[in-house]
């Protein structure tokens, strides 16, 4: 690992003033999960590392009856064992429960879960120059690619998968982001539009500029009659990465489902929401054959590689199921 400076943030604009507008030069540390990984892995070798966890005021869950207030500093072990969220925002707090281990929840922060970077096999190995490295191309979507856990949505020029599970959850609850630059705090900006394809900058994940932040993630309280689930599959129980997951956020009356929000987890570079499937259900009485069509919905535009076509049925019983199990 290479050497380098380790600097205390006494608040936000300073983080960002050390950070600076080159991103190889200096990165954020707070939980340290993901970045520790890049570090040892050469990934990154950055001459600063600027730490969080000195600046006040960042770690804490805020609710009133216009929402949730999560700093960005929040760990995934607060949010899991919080009991308003447990209660009105459930997807959410199952969805920091399903990250790794205790003991990454206890240290591992909700900013860090929504910037962590792609778990792709070429893009952690330090070998190969892929794309999201500045490389020629993806080699997951070549034909003899090792693509098993790589998107089947929205993917081109890179393949990787996004690896949040609390960001599905927060866009299915219509969360907005807070970022923090330079010049402060910017107006509030909606969850789902934090997050850019490939085909707008192959090497990023969102929309954070070499000197800002997340400072702050606030959910709006849901309807009255809004109920949410967070459902994922993961080849170990114990630890892992999502293969596929859904967040579902149904708003239902009388039997009748008023207002969806589907999104879906480890099939896409950005927590990819269906508006196909949110069409299907909306004014109807959910069963499981219409969740059936939703789930047939969500995934008609799917395009696997030349591995991954069994996340189609995958992902498909995910939905059902969370669609089954909000609309209870």
């Amino acid at each position: 690992m290479k050497a380098f400076e380790y600097v205390n943030a006494r608040d936000l604009k300073q983080a960002s003033t050390l950070l600076g507008n080159d991103p190889a030069r200096a990165k954020v540390i707070a939980g340290g999960i993901d970045l520790l990984g890049e570090l040892k892995e050469h990934l990154i070798e950055p001459d600063r590392l600027v730490n969080l966890k000195t600046v006040k005021d960042l770690d804490y869950i805020r609710s009133d009856r216009n929402g949730l207030r999560l700093g960005a500093l929040a760990t995934l072990a607060t949010i899991e064992d919080h009991k308003e969220i447990r209660s009105a925002y459930a997807a959410l707090a199952e969805a920091a429960g399903s990250v790794g281990t205790p003991q990454i929840r206890h240290v591992g922060t909700i900013g860090g879960n929504l910037c962590q970077r792609p778990r792709c096999w070429y893009y952690r190995d330090e070998a190969i120059k892929c794309i999201k490295k500045g490389g020629p191309m993806c080699y997951a979507s070549q034909p003899d690619g090792e693509n098993k856990y790589n998107a089947i949505l929205g993917g081109g020029p890179s393949f990787i998968v996004h690896p949040s599970d609390c960001a599905p959850a927060l866009v299915a609850l219509n969360a907005m982001v807070v970022i923090s630059g330079p010049n402060g705090s910017k107006p509030p900006m909606a969850l789902q539009s934090f997050f850019t394809l490939p085909n707008q900058n192959p090497m990023k994940e969102n929309v954070l500029q070499p000197n800002e932040l997340v400072a702050e993630v606030r959910v709006p309280r849901p309807a009255a009659g809004t109920r949410s689930t967070y459902l994922k599959f993961q080849e170990r129980d114990s630890f892992d990465w999502a293969v596929a997951s859904v967040a579902t956020a149904l708003t239902m009356d009388n039997g009748v489902c008023r207002e969806a929000r589907i999104v879906l987890g480890g099939v896409a570079p950005i927590p990819w929401r269906s508006p196909e499937a949110e069409a299907v259900l909306k004014g109807k009485r959910i069963d499981v054959a219409l969740a059936n069509q939703a789930a047939d919905a969500a995934l008609a535009k799917a395009t696997p590689l030349s591995r991954n076509g069994y996340k189609v049925p995958l992902t498909k019983v995910l939905i059902r199921r969370a669609i089954l199990a909000s609309a209870a």
